[in-house]
C-alpha cells in the first residue's frame, strides 16, 4: 500500500492491514445502504406512502469519516440530512429510518420521535420511562432535531459549554452520569446555505468567545435549494467568510479546516486531527466540507435539474462520493470490482428489506384496526335500516390504497352518524371501541407536551409561606437574592447567566455578590445575544445542569423566541418523553414607561410556548415561591418578574427558601361580593388600588391573581367566584384580544362561566399601540386606576343604574 493508505490506517484506531480493509469495506457498505434508503425513500414519497422527504444522499462519505471520532458521551446537534452518520454510529437502523418516514407512532419501532417528526429528525433517549436520567456518558447522544434552518446552532453552544463546566467546576465532579471530566465534544452539522441565518453567526461568535468544544461540519453542496452560494455567502465560501475567526494564540478564535466531500482519505485525516485537538483543548473548530453532491436535489418537492446547469450536473455525477470511494478502493487494491459489486448489491438488499419490514409493521397495525371496525360495521348493518349505506362505507374503507388511521376514524364516524337514530348492541360496542381508541390515539399523537414524570411541576408538593411576627420587611430583590444564594449552595448543578448577571449581579441586583461567592462557572455574564442565551440554557439543561437564563427585559425575548418555541417548548413532545431540558428563563416586564420597555407580549408567548410554564408573579415573594417549585421539577418555564417591583418592600417568609407556589392554581387576594376581577403581575397592584377606591363607591370587588398563565386555573376556581358575584372583568396590559381574551375563553368556555353571568363578561387591556414615553404615556395607554374604576362602575351601572348613576 502507498504511504497515504498507511497514514490513514494509523488514524483509524491503528488497525492491522486486514482489519483496515474490513473497516473500509464496511464503511462503503454503510454508504451504499444509506444511498439506497434515500433512493427508495424518494419513491415512497412520490407513491404517497410517505408525505415528504429530505434525504442525506451525497453526504455519505463525509459523515462516515466524522462518525469514527464520535465517542460515548459526545453529543450531536444536527441537520436533517445526517442519516449516514446515524447509521454509522448505530443510533438509527434502516428499519427505524423507514418507520420515521412512514410516521409510525410506536416509540419502540421509531424511538427518535414516535412518528411525530418527518424523516431525518433524530434523537437519542436521555431519560427512561419514569423520567429518570440515563447514564449519558455510556451512550452516543443526539439532541432532538428541529426543521428550522440553523435552529440546531443555538442549543449546540450549551451542549458544548456543559463540557467546559464539567471539566472546570469542582462542584460538578460527582456528576458522573453526565460527563467524563468534560472530555465530550458536541458535533454540529449544517448545510452551507443555512450559515446565512442569524443564529449561525451568533453561535459562532459565542462559541469562539467561550472556547467550547464544538466540531462544526458545514456540508457545502453549492446551493440553498435553487439559490447558488455566491448569493448566500460572502466570497461564496463560509470558511473564507469566517477567516477572521481563525484561532490565534492569546487571542482565541477557532480552528478552520477545508476538505472535499468525496475524498475519503482526506476526510479521515481532517476529522482525526480536528476532533482530537478540540477534545483536548476545548478550542472549537469548523470543518468546511466542499464539493458535496446532492444526487436527488433538495427534497421530494422538486427536481434539481430545474436550476443546475449541465456542467454542474455532470460534476455531481463524476464526483459523487460513492463513485470516488469505489474508485479509491479498487485502485488501492483493497477490493476487486466484483467484491464492490457484491457490497453494492447488499446495500440495495438491506434497504429494500428494511423498507418492506417497516411498511409491514406500520400498515399491519392499521389493517388490524380496519378489520376490527369492518366487523362492527357488519354487525351494525344486520339490524340497521341502512345496510347498503353502511356496506358502502365498509367497501370504501377496505379498498383504500395505503390507508392511514384517519381513514379508519372517518369511516367509523360516518357509520355512527348514519345510525344516530338507531340503538343496537353492536353500535354500542363500536362506540366503546371508539372511546378506547381515542385514548390510544391521544397518547400516540398528543401526549408528553408537558412532563408525565413524578417530577412534573404540577406534582410538586405545596409548602405554604410562613410569616412570623419578626418577619423581615425588605426590598423584593433581596428576597430573590436570598433564595438564589440558598439554591446555588445546595445545587451544584445550578448556574445562572445573562447580560450583566455575573459581575454586577444583574441590573436589579437579585444575584448581587453571588459570582464572588460561587465563582464564574455558577454565575456569569454573557454578551448581548438573546437567541444563544436561550440556546445555551437548552443545551446545558439537556446535559443535566440546571440553568437559569436571564433575558434582561421581556421586550427582548423576541430575539430568543425561536429556540424557545421551536426547540424547548416542543422537546418533550417531539421525543415522546425521551429528552428533557428543565431550563428556567428569568425575565422582567410590565414596566409602564416607554415603547421598548412597555411591552407585555403575553399573548405572543401563550401562542408560541405551549409545553412551557408561564409564571406571572405579582411580587417577589410570589416569584421566589415559583422558583422554589420549578427547581424541584423537571420542566422548562419562563418567570416574568415585575420590573417596577424590585424596590418595593415585602415581608419575607420565615421559610423563604422552602415554601412553594403551586403552579396552575389561582389565589384570591381580596374577597368581595359585587364583581370578580381577574388579573396578574404588575397590573394586579393597580387593580388592588382601584378596588380600594371602588369600595368608597360602595362596590365590593373580589380580586383573583391567576399566578400562572400556563397552566391556567387547573382547578377551575375562578368560576366559583363568578357564581357568587355574577359579574367578571379580565384585566391586564397585553394588547386587546391578547391574554385577556385567552383568560376569557378559559373561564367562559372551559369552565362554563357563561351560565353564571348576570351580564356579559368584559375585558380591559392596553391600547393596541405601545406606550409613549413618560408618565403620561403610561396613563393614556395602559389600564390605570381610573380606567379600572370607570370600567367596573359602568358594569355596575348597566346592571343597576339607579344605584350607580352615570359618572360622566
Amino acid at each position: 500500500m502507498s504511504e497515504e493508505f498507511e497514514q490513514i490506517e494509523t488514524l483509524i484506531d491503528n488497525l492491522s492491514k486486514e482489519d483496515f480493509k474490513s473497516e473500509v469495506l464496511e464503511d462503503y457498505r454503510i454508504a451504499c445502504v444509506s444511498r439506497n434508503c434515500s433512493l427508495i425513500g424518494r419513491k415512497e414519497v412520490l407513491t404517497g406512502k410517505a408525505k415528504f422527504g429530505i434525504f442525506g444522499d451525497g453526504k455519505e462519505i463525509a459523515q462516515i469519516a466524522l462518525s469514527k471520532y464520535f465517542n460515548d458521551g459526545d453529543w450531536r446537534s444536527g441537520y436533517y440530512r445526517d442519516q449516514t452518520m446515524m447509521f454509522a454510529l448505530g443510533l438509527c437502523t434502516p428499519n427505524q429510518w423507514f418507520a420515521q418516514l412512514y410516521a409510525h407512532a410506536d416509540v419502540t419501532l421509531e424511538p427518535h420521535s414516535a412518528g411525530r417528526q418527518m424523516g431525518g429528525h433524530f434523537a437519542t433517549r436521555s431519560i427512561d420511562e419514569n423520567g429518570e436520567w440515563n447514564d449519558l456518558t455510556k451512550m452516543k447522544n443526539t439532541s432532538a432535531d428541529i426543521s428550522p434552518t440553523a435552529g440546531q446552532m443555538s442549543r449546540a453552544l450549551g451542549l458544548g459549554l456543559a463540557s467546559k463546566h464539567y471539566r472546570n467546576d469542582e462542584g460538578l465532579k460527582g456528576k458522573n452520569k453526565f460527563s467524563n471530566k468534560g472530555n465530550e465534544v458536541v458535533f454540529v452539522t449544517i448545510g452551507d446555505a443555512s450559515t446565512s441565518e442569524g443564529p449561525f453567526w451568533e453561535t459562532m461568535n459565542a462559541t469562539a468567545v467561550l472556547q467550547v468544544p464544538m466540531v462544526l461540519s458545514v456540508w457545502d453542496d453549492g446551493y440553498g435549494i435553487s439559490v447558488p452560494k455566491e448569493y448566500q455567502t460572502t466570497k461564496a465560501s463560509i470558511s473564507e467568510a469566517l477567516s477572521g475567526f481563525a484561532y490565534e494564540e492569546g487571542k482565541g478564535g477557532m480552528h478552520i479546516y477545508k476538505t472535499k466531500g468525496w475524498d475519503y482519505a482526506h476526510l479521515i485525516e481532517t476529522y482525526a486531527k480536528a476532533v482530537a485537538q478540540t477534545r483536548k483543548t476545548h478550542i472549537p473548530c469548523m470543518v468546511h466540507v466542499e464539493e458535496i453532491t446532492q444526487p436527488q436535489g433538495h427534497s421530494t418537492s422538486g427536481s434539481h435539474e430545474r436550476y443546475k446547469d449541465e456542467v454542474r450536473l455532470q460534476f455531481e455525477k463524476e464526483f459523487d462520493g460513492l463513485i470516488k470511494m469505489k474508485e479509491w478502493i479498487i485502485s488501492s487494491g483493497l477490493a476487486t470490482a466484483e467484491e464492490i459489486e457484491n457490497i453494492e448489491k447488499d446495500g440495495k438488499d438491506v434497504a429494500s428489506i428494511s423498507k418492506r419490514e417497516a411498511w409491514k409493521a406500520f400498515s399491519g397495525e392499521i389493517k388490524n384496526e380496519i378489520q376490527e371496525v369492518a366487523a362492527y360495521f357488519d354487525r351494525i348493518a344486520g339490524s340497521s335500516s341502512k345496510p347498503a349505506e353502511i356496506n358502502d362505507v365498509k367497501v370504501d374503507l377496505l379498498s383504500t390504497l395505503d390507508p392511514v388511521r384517519k381513514d379508519v376514524m372517518k369511516a367509523m364516524k360516518q357509520v355512527l352518524r348514519l345510525t344516530r337514530f338507531e340503538a343496537s348492541e353492536a353500535r354500542n360496542q363500536l362506540i366503546t371501541w371508539k372511546n378506547n381508541i381515542d385514548v390510544v390515539n391521544e397518547d400516540r399523537y398528543c401526549s408528553h407536551l408537558y412532563s408525565e414524570s413524578q417530577y412534573a411541576a404540577t406534582n410538586i408538593t405545596e409548602v405554604p409561606a410562613e410569616f412570623s411576627g419578626e418577619t423581615e420587611n425588605i426590598p423584593g430583590y433581596q428576597i430573590l437574592n436570598k433564595i438564589f444564594d440558598h439554591h446555588l449552595e445546595h445545587m451544584p448543578e445550578l448556574c445562572a447567566f445573562g447580560e450583566d448577571v455575573g459581575h454586577i449581579g444583574d441590573v436589579n441586583q437579585a444575584f448581587a455578590g453571588l459570582q464572588e461567592k460561587y465563582g464564574k462557572y455558577r454565575v456569569f455574564d454573557t454578551g448581548i445575544r438573546e437567541n444563544t442565551i436561550i440556546g445555551q440554557g437548552i443545551g446545558m439543561a439537556l446535559r443535566g445542569l440546571r440553568p437559569i437564563a436571564e433575558i434582561q427585559y421581556l421586550d427582548y425575548l423576541l430575539y430568543g423566541l425561536q429556540p424557545l418555541s421551536d426547540d424547548l417548548a416542543t422537546l418533550q413532545y417531539r421525543t415522546k418523553g425521551g429528552q428533557k431540558a428543565p431550563l428556567i428563563v428569568r425575565t422582567r416586564g410590565h414596566r409602564l414607561e416607554g415603547i421598548w420597555h412597555t411591552g407585555s407580549p403575553m399573548s405572543l408567548m401563550l401562542g408560541s410556548l405551549r409545553g412551557m410554564y408561564i409564571c406571572v408573579p405579582r411580587n417577589m415573594v410570589q416569584a421566589a415561591g415559583m422558583y422554589n417549585t420549578l427547581l424541584k421539577s423537571d420542566e422548562p418555564a419562563i418567570v416574568v418578574e415585575c420590573l417596577n417591583g424590585y424596590r418595593i418592600r415585602e415581608h419575607m417568609p420565615s421559610n423563604v427558601t422552602e415554601f412553594t407556589v403551586p403552579l396552575g392554581q389561582v389565589e384570591t387576594v381580596r374577597y368581595g361580593s359585587d364583581i370578580t376581577v381577574v388579573s396578574y403581575g404588575s397590573t394586579l397592584r393597580v387593580v388592588e388600588e382601584a378596588a380600594e377606591k371602588l369600595a368608597e363607591l360602595e362596590i365590593d370587588v373580589e380580586i383573583i391573581d391567576v399566578q400562572t398563565l400556563l397552566p391556567f386555573d387547573a382547578h377551575q376556581n375562578i368560576v366559583e367566584s363568578l357564581k357568587q358575584t355574577g359579574k367578571i372583568l379580565f384585566v391586564d396590559e397585553d394588547v386587546p384580544g391578547g391574554a385577556t381574551a385567552y383568560m376569557y375563553q378559559e373561564v367562559m368556555e372551559k369552565q362554563n362561566g357563561y351560565y353564571y353571568q348576570d351580564m356579559p363578561a368584559q375585558t380591559l387591556a392596553a391600547k393596541p399601540n405601545r406606550g409613549a414615553y413618560g408618565s403620561d404615556g403610561d396613563y393614556f395607554t395602559k389600564p390605570s386606576v381610573d380606567d379600572i374604576i370607570e370600567k367596573i362602575y359602568d358594569m355596575m351601572s348597566d346592571d343597576d343604574p339607579a344605584s350607580y348613576p352615570t359618572l360622566y
